[in-house]
């Protein structure tokens, strides 16, 4: 349990001082309600916090959102940018599933047309979208095809009739990051990410049919077409296999490198280079092309689900990309540090990006609801454009699964209108809702604060999981 003295900013800021140990270059600040507080200190993840303001090159302060809990080096859920010419580059600060995020479908149909044939659309949407540790993708993929998702990202699905120009319109860099390089990325990567194109993975990763439960925003919700009842999927997986080994691979290189650069860290998982080092810029070029295999990999599951939709609605059923976007990136952006522009490379690890006017989405867990926000300016003036990406875990995987089954926790959603599919029992039990803080307290957090507007809650009526 952490004992760190915060000092109380207001309601929904917490400020760790670089006095609170030497080598703190900045201060970091916890966003998060007392009541959040309470779960947040159970792990180390607020001393990782402050082993982030170490990180050489930082700018601004290290941030950590309110679904904040303990990861490899970075919290999940944190933010840091450094600065693009003296700073460094951290894989801790992207993490293993690099570029998992969320993909938001919109859709024709009402929770009337679907509810009648739910258990079919919930058999066939995990009929055709394998899920799971071990499923291997329906699609055979080539060097050269394997070397194109890297490289051109969803490009590639749409040339093979998987989707259309207006999905890259409504895609975070429109699924393609400048610098992806196949050839940064080791054959042992390629190999474990070469069948996995177009599945779902395991653990928190899944696919909800959710209905607008309630709108918040209406002129904002109308621009989506959403209305109170509308059918809408959300689809959260990352780049699988294939990203976590270029994540396994960077690291040993980078904690090398630290000795070549002579950096010094407080956790050897935050290992570094300088960003524009030959180690560093190899790890940019190969995280990109993981990142564009994750949009990819949404991309073909979301074609998979338009295909389920119309198996069991015909022809009407059309569902659109309202947006996708990334939570476990390093991105170059353009940001206001101390009164001026500078170029920054911001780390987001488990944490969403939040433009003015941009989609955000915090997803939530099998039986709870998740959320659709709007970016606001107040996250480009403290968090580098940044929100929250989901409600953060409270309780390990080995806690969850017991004192539960996961045929209980299968009947008691039933008993509340949500079908579930699931290759695994774990897949139920190590990811129930009690597994989560409250989905509520969180969003409360981000909206008030200003990082991001409530528009929309989203309730799930069919998940399928691995």
């Amino acid at each position: 349990m952490s004992k760190i003295q915060l000092q109380k900013i207001d309601e929904y800021r917490w400020l760790i001082p670089r006095t609170y140990k030497p080598g703190m270059r900045t201060d970091a600040v916890i966003y998060a309600s007392e009541r959040l507080l309470q779960s947040i200190r159970q792990d180390q993840s607020l001393e990782q916090a402050a082993n982030v303001a170490m990180l050489p090159g930082i700018v601004g302060r290290a941030l950590a959102m309110p679904d904040i809990h303990q990861g490899y080096g970075f919290p999940i859920g944190g933010v840091a940018a450094v600065d693009d010419e003296n700073g460094v580059v951290s894989p801790g600060g992207v993490g293993f599933d690099i570029n998992c995020g969320v993909r938001l479908l919109g859709s024709t149909l009402t929770v009337k047309d679907v509810k009648p044939k739910l258990r079919d659309l919930v058999h066939q949407l995990f009929r055709d979208i394998p899920s799971g540790t071990g499923q291997s993708s329906r699609l055979k993929l080539s060097d050269t095809d394997l070397n194109s998702v890297l490289e051109e990202g969803p490009r590639w699905a749409i040339e093979h009739d998987m989707g259309s120009e207006s999905d890259l319109d409504h895609t975070e860099e429109r699924g393609c990051m400048a610098g992806a390089d196949a050839y940064a990325v080791s054959e042992r990567a390629k190999q474990r990410g070469r069948g996995q194109l177009g599945t779902l993975g395991s653990g928190n990763h899944f696919l909800e049919v959710q209905f607008v439960d309630e709108v918040f925003a209406e002129q904002t919700a109308a621009q989506y077409n959403l209305e109170k009842n509308r059918i809408v999927v959300l689809i959260h997986t990352g780049s699988r296999g294939l990203g976590h080994q270029v994540c396994t691979d960077y690291v040993s290189q980078l904690d090398l490198a630290m000795r070549k650069y002579d950096l010094q860290v407080p956790d050897r998982q935050l290992a570094c280079a300088p960003v524009h080092s030959p180690e560093g810029q190899r790890y940019l070029h190969a995280m990109a092309a993981a990142a564009n295999f994750a949009w990819t990999n949404r991309q073909c599951i979301a074609h998979a689900t338009r295909g389920a939709f119309k198996r069991v609605f015909g022809n009407s059923a059309n569902l659109s990309v309202i947006y996708d976007v990334a939570h476990n990136i390093a991105k170059r952006e353009l940001h206001i540090v101390d009164g001026r522009q500078r170029r920054v490379v911001v780390h987001r690890k488990g944490a969403t990006r939040a433009f003015p006017d941009q989609p955000v989405f915090i997803p939530g867990s099998m039986g709870t609801a998740s959320y659709f926000l709007m970016g606001q300016e107040g996250a480009m003036r403290e968090t580098f454009g940044s929100a929250c990406h989901g409600a953060g875990r409270v309780m390990s995987r080995s806690a969850a699964k017991k004192g539960v089954t996961a045929k209980e926790i299968q009947k008691e959603l039933e008993s509340r209108g949500i079908i579930v599919e699931s290759l695994t029992r774990e897949g139920l039990t190590e990811e129930k809702p009690e597994a989560y803080k409250d989905i509520e307290s969180v969003v409360d957090v981000v909206h008030n604060a200003g990082l991001a507007a409530r528009v929309a809650r989203l309730r799930p009526i069919g998940v399928i999981k691995g």
